[in-house]
């Protein structure tokens, strides 16, 4: 009797060392840039407790007890070209177009947002602020403020975005001041006038309260788009568009004197994301670089309204970030603009969220094909979808699938964790999603496949890529 009671007790101890040994599925899904495979699920990898690991293969360890940053969202931006090529679209194709950039089960899951605050350099229509007005005119009570421009077709894709997605989260950034508020009297270049920074902040608590009235919250604003610019002084009127130079001292007093005050006594709850620029580590002319926001941040009285800091990728490399956290590991960063274009653009995605990049925004969604609308001087030939004009009919490009194996695959309350660092050519990063799964993203950009050893705890799986693809690598 007493040998019956024992072996059941034994086997019921034994059961947690047998299940913890026993082989794990990891689910794979893969875009190559041939379009050959999108998002196409391929064979699982079997992950197991084997006596010698792979031999003469470069390994990925993960380390899940290595945690990083938290991941607030990823999409892209819906300014004045890309919401333009959706209205030109049928309202099927309009309507389906969206889903596939929104739907977390059926498209690519795109969950945040990039709105513009006025006109950005994107468009096929003139510039404009929200209070324009003749030359030598100004507005201090902001009697002339409307949004009515963006009712034309910008507010209308906006509340289909929401109803397609409810939990759509948008952040804005203006591209200039109304011209009568600076330097040059115009919404091209120059500066601020300190005599109008107050009236600002109320021009930017007008456009939250004019959005929260439409039904789009915004999360988050900030305060100029690449402050480091300043298109007046081009001598090539080409390149004149709408811009407004910070300085970091400026942007400091702005935010601090005014803008965070303001958003305070409205009792509103957006928001302010400093800087909105590059990530490189020294000046470039106008650009301060990463000293910008640290002069912000260094005053106590600014830093406490800024829930954290934007950087670009035009300039500069995404360790800039990792030198910047380490000054400032409390503020969160956002990467919010620069689209990424064939495998290669994978390895830079990958790069930004090792960098400690809490978001990522692509920057203009749609095109078409002669890379319409566009007024700027940067000329465009390539997005995530591609417009048709003759047939109106949408065309999904290699980048919106690169963009589904990060949008979808790794949703917002993901917490990236420790892997093997990569190569310009061979790279990785992996999160632990909110419901305690994994994601591993490898990308390979070479013209060759690419083999590789993965290495959790005491159990290993190999891997392979085919040449110029992207994989997502998922388990529990």
């Amino acid at each position: 009797m007493y040998k019956g009671c024992l072996l059941p007790l034994l086997a019921l101890l034994l059961a947690p060392i047998a299940a913890e040994a026993a082989p794990r599925r990891i689910e794979v899904l893969e875009t190559t840039e041939s379009l050959s495979h999108r998002m196409t699920p391929v064979a699982p990898l079997t992950l197991q407790r084997t006596p010698t690991p792979p031999a003469d293969l470069p390994v990925i360890e993960v380390d899940p007890g290595a945690r990083f940053q938290r991941i607030l969202g990823m999409g892209g931006s819906l300014e004045a070209t890309t919401c333009s090529n959706l209205w030109r679209m049928a309202p099927a194709t309009r309507r389906e177009v969206l889903r596939r950039l929104l739907d977390a089960k059926t498209g690519i899951g795109m969950n945040l947002m990039r709105v513009c605050i006025g006109t950005s350099d994107f468009t096929g229509d003139p510039w404009y602020s929200y209070d324009d007005l003749p030359p030598g005119m100004s507005d201090p009570e902001l009697a002339r403020f409307s949004i009515e421009k963006d009712r034309a077709y910008l507010l209308p894709i906006l509340k289909l975005a929401r109803e397609i997605r409810p939990d759509l989260r948008f952040f804005a950034s203006p591209w200039s001041p109304p011209g009568w508020m600076k330097t040059t009297g115009s919404l091209i270049g120059g500066e601020l006038k300190p005599g109008n920074y107050a009236t600002y902040a109320r021009y930017l608590v007008r456009f939250i309260r004019a959005y929260e009235a439409e039904g789009i919250p915004i999360l988050a604003l900030t305060v100029q788009n690449e402050p480091g610019v300043d298109r007046s002084k081009e001598k090539d009127p080409k390149w004149y568009y709408p811009s407004c130079h910070w300085t970091g001292e400026q942007e400091r007093n702005f935010i601090r004197d005014h803008l965070g005050p303001a958003l305070k006594a409205a009792r509103l709850k957006t928001r302010i994301w400093c800087y909105d620029h590059n990530y490189n580590e020294l000046p470039s002319g106008d650009d301060d670089g990463i000293s910008h926001p640290r002069t912000i941040l260094s005053d106590p009285a600014a830093a406490r309204f800024v829930d954290g800091v934007g950087f670009h990728g035009y300039a500069g490399k995404p360790t800039g970030m990792s030198v910047f956290h380490r000054e400032f590991p409390t503020k969160p960063l956002y990467f919010t603009e620069g689209s990424v274009f064939s495998p290669y653009g994978s390895i830079d995605l990958i790069e930004r969220f090792r960098n400690w990049a809490q978001s990522y925004n692509a920057w203009v969604l749609i095109l078409d094909e002669k890379g319409k609308p566009n007024n700027g001087p940067f000329a465009a030939s390539r997005a995530a979808i591609r417009l048709h004009s003759d047939t109106l009919e949408a065309e999904y490009l290699f980048e919106f699938y690169n963009y589904g194996h990060f949008t979808r695959e790794i949703p917002p309350g993901s917490t990236r964790i420790g892997t093997t660092a990569g190569t310009f050519e061979f790279s990785n990063v992996a999160f632990q999603r909110p419901d305690g799964s994994y994601t591993l993203v490898v990308a390979n950009a070479t013209q060759s496949p690419r083999s590789f050893a993965l290495h959790i705890g005491r159990d290993w799986a190999t891997g392979q890529l085919p040449p110029r693809a992207v994989q997502t690598l998922s388990w529990r």
